[in-house]
């Protein structure tokens, strides 16, 4: 056992608490990896405020890189000082695993979600007294000085232009974003492109139309600042949802509708709005998390039949970590993909005040280094 610090959830609408917890050795098909960054994800404080079912106290975080420290039995191609960025769990045996689809493996929600190991229940950590802590949240919990995690997790780095501790939110954040437009809904050259939200997701979003060669990216964003960014990063328009009726702003951009949108926000309204506004035979792509679990869209069958339209749900942006990270820093290393210039780091110990400055909006992406 070894002893590490954790900001630790110990329940919902509750600030971390920063700790000292003991971490065990990482056991056969993990490894044990000393975290020099983690991204705080919107996601993060979901799992803390929205699910009791994920047991408190927990350690979080699931954007998490940094350097391996030890494996355990049975793992191949990874060794001790190795740079790497932390991904989701999946089986790698199932028929998604096997259509390189991991976020879509048939374990995702176990595997994932249940803060635990699946084949015993054991956690990673437990704290001071010895009580369980749950771990494992995203196949990681980052939230760390050390994670534990299976070797089918991480993608290995190297040396790169940018700091180790920069990259961890290329592995749930900025994946998703760019993989929902360059993979999930693989929008082609020329296509029109709107994205709702210019948090990390929807910028990193706008970034991939730009990649993938959109001849109109449209970015919907309330906060001024994010909209300049958007600009910067390929935005061909933008609007202020709050200026007027954003459909009627919509379409005097694209008469006929945008073939492609995705939604960051989770908000019923902004969905059907973009619905609403698509092309024939467009694509509506849903990554964001509702406030409301419960909350649906309303769709007219025979409006969405006649047309062809699609929705879509997406998680990590259908991507293969092991193939996408890389591909995300070569376009960084290009100049097509300056995720670093949304990151605005804090330490660990001041994780609470990191969320506050992020819901405030001043920051977009927080990145926490132990």
């Amino acid at each position: 056992m070894t002893v590490c610090t954790a900001a630790v959830a110990r329940a919902a609408h509750a600030d971390f608490t920063l700790e000292q917890v003991t971490v065990e050795g990482p056991r056969a098909g993990e490894v044990l990896v000393r975290i020099a960054g983690v991204g705080l994800c919107h996601t993060d404080l979901v799992f803390r405020d929205q699910f009791d079912a994920f047991a408190k106290p927990a350690v979080l975080g699931h954007e998490g890189a940094g350097v391996i420290e030890s494996v355990g039995e049975g793992v191949d191609g990874l060794a001790v000082g190795d740079r790497v960025v932390l991904g989701f769990s999946s089986c790698g045996n199932c028929a998604r695993c096997a259509e390189d689809l991991p976020s879509y493996c048939v374990q995702f929600v176990p595997m994932n979600y249940a803060g635990m190991r699946l084949d015993d229940g054991s956690t990673a950590y437990a704290g001071a007294d010895g009580a369980r802590v749950s771990s494992h949240f995203f196949g990681q919990s980052s939230f760390a000085t050390l994670a534990v995690t299976r070797a089918r997790n991480v993608v290995k780095v190297g040396d790169t232009a940018l700091p180790l501790e920069l990259l961890g939110p290329l592995g749930c954040g900025f994946q998703t974003g760019a993989g929902a437009v360059m993979r999930s809904m693989a929008c082609p050259a020329g296509s029109s492109l709107i994205v709702f939200g210019g948090g990390p997701v929807g910028l990193a979003a706008v970034m991939a139309g730009r990649i993938q060669g959109c001849s109109a990216i449209i970015l919907v964003e309330p906060i001024a600042a994010r909209r300049a960014i958007g600009l910067e990063f390929g935005a061909t328009h933008v609007i202020d949802p709050a200026a007027g009726d954003l459909a009627a702003a919509i379409r005097a951009i694209l008469p006929l509708g945008v073939d492609y949108a995705l939604d960051t926000s989770g908000n019923v309204g902004v969905i059907e709005t973009g619905l609403a506004n698509l092309a024939p035979h467009g694509m509506i792509g849903l990554v964001g998390v509702p406030k409301d679990m419960t909350a649906a869209i309303s769709v007219n069958i025979a409006a969405l039949m006649t047309p062809g339209l699609r929705i879509i749900g997406i998680i990590e942006g259908d991507s293969t970590p092991q193939d996408f990270i890389p591909e995300l820093l070569a376009h960084h290393a290009a100049g097509n993909f300056p995720f670093d210039r949304l990151i605005r780091t804090f330490p660990l110990a001041e994780i609470n005040e990191a969320i506050a400055a992020q819901a405030r909006g001043e920051c977009i992406k927080v990145v926490l280094v132990p």
